[in-house]
């Protein structure tokens, strides 16, 4: 019988261990944004900030781990979950003076952001550039 149902598993049984590059970090307070605009004068940060509502900010999210490959693992990658922190996120737009829009990206470097984007544009920026 097992033979069987290794010959007829359907698509939902075949779940394959999906891992990502990415090393997602918690943006979950003021201290954090302090800690990013202390970490980028000397590397690379990201803050993505995400809906989880959104079905454009899911699909935009997993088509951001699929290109984020082992070059990339090494940046920081701070979550931001607008719909938990959405006060946190006014104060990131203000800090980088970037426009709050979800999905978003932003690419911080000297306590700036250097480059962001949203919606399908974020898989547009090319991050290696940025390493």
């Amino acid at each position: 019988m097992s033979l069987l149902k290794s010959i007829f598993k359907s698509s939902s049984e075949e779940k394959k261990e999906v891992t990502s590059n990415v090393h997602w970090i918690p943006l979950k307070s003021l201290d954090h944004l302090e800690e990013i605009n202390t970490i980028s004068k000397e590397e690379t940060v990201l803050i993505f900030k995400h809906s989880t509502r959104c079905g454009i900010s899911r699909m935009v999210i997993k088509m951001f781990e699929k290109q984020f490959d082992e070059e990339l693992k090494e940046l920081k990658v701070y979550y931001l979950d607008l719909l938990n922190f959405r006060e946190l996120s006014n104060e990131v737009g203000y800090a980088f003076q970037v426009q709050h829009q979800s999905p978003q990206l932003l690419v911080i470097k000297n306590g700036e952001a250097v480059n962001y984007a949203s919606h399908y544009d974020i898989n547009s920026i090319d991050l290696k550039q940025y390493l």
